[in-house]
């Protein structure tokens, strides 16, 4: 149970919906390191670390089962050429001692696909998309504490809600993240199955910066709008927990790649495991800045409404 402090709803105020322009004004007349120090705290009592703990370990049961049976199942649905660039695109981000450990697990994937192990790829595929559904569930969990809110929506409101998000806002920050990180490996992998030109290359090089950052914005607008249980602001003002999320994403990935790349002790501890551990560091440091992000909104919000601190008094022992 945490102790931030409960942010006034819009019905709870005067005034109309908050915009781009009144969360511009508030963070110009709060300051933004003050509200950067609030917005930890806000984060810290409302159990954010743990929730993105949760978070962390649900991304990374979607993205291995999904990735497997998007290889496994290409040859099955006839769709070869796909299933080939996203099994270079993934060779090309484990190099190192965990690339024999996943170019095994694909090839296997493919050759049960052949055998008869279609069933289980479906299965796998189907697990994915349900733990896709229960990560948006978890984000309206911990959006909730930060919000200070302490219940959750119902049972089947909360889960059918969950499944609209993920369709709606969750593939397509995952689509960002593919078009942003994975953009350079993916580009040489589609030139390399589809044969394409270098002008084309280059083209899209340039382009995929601007389109994974519009999606990374609109999309997680639109799940700071949803995942609370509470009448949200505009999209403009979520837009700048938005930012904040995306700069913090962005710095954590880059630097994380740039430890993992750069230090010959990280694969030497874990092996074959390197690329798995990767991708746990990496999920957990995708979470926290989406807490985060939504924690420097909320606070912003709880600030125009006059509610300053950002957890309420230790109730002791």
């Amino acid at each position: 149970m945490g102790t931030a402090t409960r942010v006034p709803q819009r019905r709870d105020v005067r005034g109309e919906e908050l915009s781009g322009d009144e969360a511009w004004a508030a963070l110009r007349r709060y300051g933004g390191w003050q509200l950067a120090r609030d917005s930890f705290v806000r984060f810290r009592y409302a159990d954010g670390f743990s929730h993105s703990r949760a978070l962390a370990l649900q991304t990374v049961l979607s993205i291995v089962p999904m990735a497997i049976a998007a290889i496994g199942l290409s040859s099955v649905l006839h769709t070869e050429d796909i299933g080939r660039v996203a099994e270079l695109t993934i060779s090309r981000i484990t190099s190192g001692p965990s690339q024999q450990l996943v170019d095994d697990a694909l090839r296997e994937s493919r050759r049960h696909a052949d055998d008869g192990g279609e069933a289980a790829l479906w299965l796998g595929l189907l697990f994915s998309l349900m733990n896709v559904t229960t990560s948006l569930c978890q984000v309206e969990r911990g959006a909730n504490r930060i919000y200070g809110n302490e219940r959750d929506r119902p049972f089947l409101h909360k889960y059918v809600r969950g499944l609209v998000m993920a369709a709606l806002a969750g593939f397509p920050l995952g689509l960002s993240f593919v078009v942003t990180v994975l953009g350079s490996d993916l580009t040489h992998s589609f030139a390399e199955v589809y044969r394409l030109g270098p002008d084309t290359v280059r083209a899209w090089e340039i382009l995929r910066w601007p389109i994974g950052i519009i999606l990374a914005v609109l999309a997680t607008s639109a799940i700071f709008r949803l995942a609370p249980r509470r009448a949200q602001p505009g999209y403009t003002w979520l837009a700048f927990g938005a930012v904040v999320y995306l700069i913090l994403w962005l710095t954590a990935t880059w630097g994380l790649s740039l430890y993992v790349g750069a230090s010959s002790s990280f694969t030497t501890v874990y092996g074959p495991l390197s690329a798995i551990v990767s991708l746990l560091l990496w999920s957990y440091l995708t979470s926290l800045a989406l807490f985060l992000g939504l924690s420097f909104a909320a606070q912003l919000e709880a600030t125009r409404a006059g509610v300053r601190e950002p957890v309420g008094r230790d109730p002791g022992v």
